[in-house]
Order: structure tokens, then sequence, then C-alpha cells
């Protein structure tokens, strides 16, 4: 299995991005867990430039989610909403079908931040995505990857969304 795992945060340190991380490093054999591209590196959607033809950092990232059996997704809480980061890459995304039938995990590393996540599950949803949703509670835990992968709850927590998505309808 080939997973896409997308943080919403651009800080190298988030805990979002060390979840991630954590859950590359549980994977089983036969199990891939891949990040990028940058979703930085993506311009501000504009359906009048997807019209014309889709930039190469776009296709690049649409031929990135295309091409894996499912995402991972984990995403900090902005002002009650998604990153504007992750929101702008997923708009790439609608006028595709890369999402259609693909199981998403939508991981929630702080348990108090309910309104982002609800949100991009529903903005999952409607583009398609098989929606899985989870918790992985680090609130108040200062740890980088190895840790929380060496963290029997926590790592236990991330390997059911590791089974969920591997027994995901496609």
């Amino acid at each position: 299995m080939n997973l896409l795992a997308v943080s919403g945060s651009l800080r190298d340190q988030s805990s979002n991005t060390r979840l991630l991380r954590a859950l590359a490093l549980l994977a089983a054999p036969g199990v891939s867990v891949g990040f990028g591209p940058p979703l930085d590196g993506l311009p501000y959607f504009n359906p009048d430039v997807e019209e014309a033809g889709l930039p190469p950092a776009v296709q690049a990232w649409r031929d990135r989610v295309g091409a894996c059996d499912a995402l991972v997704v984990c995403s900090p809480e902005y002002a009650h909403g998604v990153s504007g980061m992750l929101k702008n890459a997923l708009d790439w995304l609608v006028g595709g079908t890369e999402l259609n039938g693909k199981p998403v995990a939508v991981v929630n590393a702080r348990p108090e931040a309910t309104l982002a996540h609800a949100a991009l599950a529903e903005t999952l949803r409607v583009m398609g995505g098989n929606v899985i949703q989870a918790a992985v509670p680090l609130t108040g835990r200062n740890l980088d990857a190895e840790g929380i992968a060496a963290d029997p709850e926590l790592a236990a927590a991330l390997r059911r969304i590791l089974s969920s998505l591997a027994e995901a309808p496609r």
C-alpha cells in the first residue's frame, strides 16, 4: 500500500508533521508512507489558470495524489479553520478525480481543535474521499517522531489508522 502523508502545517517541527513522520516509522512492511510535493510551492488556486492548463507544481500535486492508494491528512486549526495552504492544495484537486473513492484518514493531533477537523473531513467527503476520522492526542506532549512512535498509546492509535486505511474500500 502506498500512502501519501499530507501535513497542513509548513513548520518543519509542527506536531502534525511529527505525527505523520511517526506514522511512517510504524508502517508495516509493504506499506510505503511518502511525503510531498511541498504544498507551499502551489500557486493560489484560480479556475482561469486551471482552464488554461495546470502549472507544473499543480500537476505534480495531482499526480502524487492520484498515484497513492490512500492519504493521511493532519492539519492544525487556525482561527477555527483549516490552514490556508492546505485548503489551497485541496482546491486544486476539486476539478480532478484523484480523490474519488480513495480512503483518506483525517487525523486530529489536538482534540480541542474540532472545528477545523470537522471542516477538513467535510471538504474531503464532498471531494469524493472515503473519510476515516481519527485522533492522536498530542496536546501537552513535546515528542519528536521517534518519541511518538515509542509511546505505546500513541503508537497504538497510529497503527489503528494504518489498519483502517488498509481495510477501507476503494
